[in-house]
């Protein structure tokens, strides 16, 4: 998996941690968001996140334990692609193999500028 450069700012790591506080849930929108966010988790506090820059080669895959993520939006990507097991990872194979067999069935667009999911 490529890596990518990233700037997770203290106003969004607060943000996050104040929305945590109130009890609500994470959405992150792409994959890149998704890395980043995972790559800055703090592993002693499920759900939290900490301000930084820098790069992230994180690859996730089935098995991972999400820390920081509670739901994603993004688009259907390519068949055997590093973003399709992350996704996999988020929501389960099974899952992502009936949701793609079904976006195959209705001709849904795939890739950049394709059809979108919210996984939860």
């Amino acid at each position: 998996m490529h890596a990518e450069l990233f700037e997770l700012t203290p106003e969004t790591a607060g943000a996050i941690r104040r929305c945590r506080a109130r009890g609500g849930r994470v959405i992150a929108v792409g994959t890149t968001t998704v890395r980043v966010l995972e790559s800055m988790a703090i592993a002693s506090e499920p759900g939290m996140v900490h301000a930084g820059r820098g790069e992230t080669e994180l690859f996730i895959y089935p098995p991972y334990s999400f820390r920081a993520v509670d739901a994603m939006l993004t688009n259907f990507h390519l068949p055997g692609s590093t973003l399709l097991a992350m996704i996999m990872a988020f929501a389960g194979v099974g899952l992502m193999r009936r949701g793609y067999e079904h976006a195959i069935e209705h001709a849904y667009r795939f890739y950049s500028y394709g059809d979108a999911m919210l996984i939860q």
